[in-house]
Order: structure tokens, then sequence, then C-alpha cells
């Protein structure tokens, strides 16, 4: 049974919310037109998604029959085990951080001063601007393993290709990405670095660069991060690295080693996880994840 005082603060509360509606009837008036947009969208969205699982084919019998194949391969992988080939095994998982850390490292150069003719606060031309962004959409519209398969038949297989594959797909992430964090950028530095004589390039040098140096050098350990999983990846398609071996074995059914592999790479990734965000932590602040 409700007290006398909680009726008293129900009734002011009523009469708040009627002030309110009376001050501010534009905030409390039911849009229907919004309303009426909002539910076609989300109708669209479902039918969209609805037309996705008769096209292809999606159906809980189709995925239950094949619970019974995957328990098989699982059994199939026990226990890993490398087979007498862990000194091939560390060479390729090498070869594969390797590629990782060559094309991040190539991309992340490149694209710095590209990003710098990016941004509109340093390059203010809006034609310059615009050829710079939209050169950039073009390389990161490409993805990862077609620039593997352009790369091989230029170069060759082999872990050189994957490292070109890597640098060309993050060139245009990080111009992107490194052209955004130079225009939200403090202008305030460069602004007394100007104030007390200094040049254009004495502005990004000394006022510009400092400031967004941590957020880039965050972004870079990110993609190294990132990218360790996809030049495993790119191995499968001849581009060196670990994933040649995984998909080797896995064609010729060496579930076993198969296993190991993944267990290798897992290990790989979370200790580079790891290590990465406490590299960040250390750059941007407790605040990086």
């Amino acid at each position: 049974m409700s007290s006398p005082r909680s009726e008293t603060l129900r009734a002011e509360a009523r009469a708040d919310l009627a002030r309110l509606r009376a001050r501010y009837p534009a905030q409390f008036r039911t849009d229907r037109a919004a309303r009426l947009h909002a539910g076609l969208i989300l109708g669209g969205l479902i039918g969209l998604a609805g037309f996705g699982v008769w096209q292809f084919e999606m159906s809980p019998a189709r995925i239950l029959n094949g619970l019974g194949r995957l328990g098989s391969f699982a059994l199939l992988m026990l226990p890993p085990s490398p087979e007498g080939h862990l000194g091939t095994f560390v060479h390729a998982l090498g070869e594969t951080l390797g590629i990782a850390f060559l094309g991040t490292l190539t991309a992340a150069i490149l694209a710095f001063p590209v990003a710098l003719l990016a941004a509109r606060n340093v390059v203010p031309n809006p034609f310059a601007h615009f050829a710079v962004r939209r050169s950039l959409d073009v390389m990161r519209s490409v993805d990862v393993l077609i620039w593997a398969l352009i790369w091989i038949n230029v170069v060759g297989l082999g872990p050189f290709a994957g490292m070109l594959a890597i640098a060309s797909a993050d060139f245009g992430a990080f111009g992107k990405l490194f052209s955004e964090a130079i225009e939200t950028c403090d202008r305030r530095p460069g602004e007394g670095v100007v104030a007390s004589g200094g040049s254009a390039l004495h502005r990004i040098r000394f006022g510009l660069i400092p400031g967004v140096l941590p957020v880039l050098a965050s972004q870079v350990l990110y993609f190294f991060e990132s990218n360790t999983r996809s030049a495993t990846i790119i191995g499968i398609v001849g581009a060196g690295g670990i994933g040649q071996y995984l998909t080797e074995l896995i064609r010729v059914l060496e579930l076993k080693q198969v296993a190991f592999l993944v267990l290798m790479i897992l290990a790989t990734v979370a200790a580079i996880d790891w290590v990465s965000t406490r590299l960040r932590r250390a750059i941007i602040g407790p605040a990086a994840r």
C-alpha cells in the first residue's frame, strides 16, 4: 500500500510533466511521419534479411545435419600434434609475423605524407584534398586477398607478395585514419609556432605531429595485431607464411597438424594482443583498449 508521501511525490511528478508539456509542446508531440519512416526502414531491413535467408537456402535442418560431420572433424583433430614438423611450423609462423610487421610498417610510412595532403588543415586546396581522398578510397576498397592475388602475379609466390598485399590494403586505410586524426588535432600549438615566427613546415613539425603521433602509433599497433591474422589468410593463396601449410594440411585431412597450427596462431594472436594493449596504454594513456 502506498504511503501518503509517495502519493504526494507522484502528484508532483505528474504536475511537473504537465508543465513541461505545456512549455515544450513540440518535444512531446508524436511525429507520425517519423514513426512511419522508421517503420518502413525496419520493415525493409526485415524483408531484406528474409530474402537473404531464402536466397541462400539457410535452414536449421542443414545446420543440424552438418553438426555430425563437424563433430567427426573435431575428433580427428585430437590430440593436436606437429608430428615431427615443429621446426617447419615455427619458421612459417615467424614468416607470417614478418609479413604482418613489414607490411604494416611500410603502409604507415608511405601513408603518413599522403595523409598530410588529405587533411584540410594542412592542404586547404579542395581539389587536391578531393583527389587524394578518392585515391585512398580506391586503395582501401580492394580487399587484402585480392591484393595478394595481384602481387603474386607481379612478383611471384612467397612472403614478398604477402608483404606488398598487406601494405597496399593498409595504405588506403592508414591514409584515411591518419588524415582524420590530423584534422581533429588541436590547432593552438601550430598557431603558437607560426606566431613565434615559424614557417608552415615548422607548424607541421613542431605544432601538429607531436599532437597526433600517439594516436597514429596506437592505430599502427592495432593494425599490426589485425594483420597477423590477415597474413595467415593470404598465405592460403600462396603469399607465404603459415597459411600455405594450413591449406595443404586441410586438403589432405592431416587434422591433428591443422589443430596444432590453429593453436599456434591463437597463442600468437593472444600474445600480440596482450603486448599491443599495454603499448597502446603506455602511448595514449589508460583509456586505450
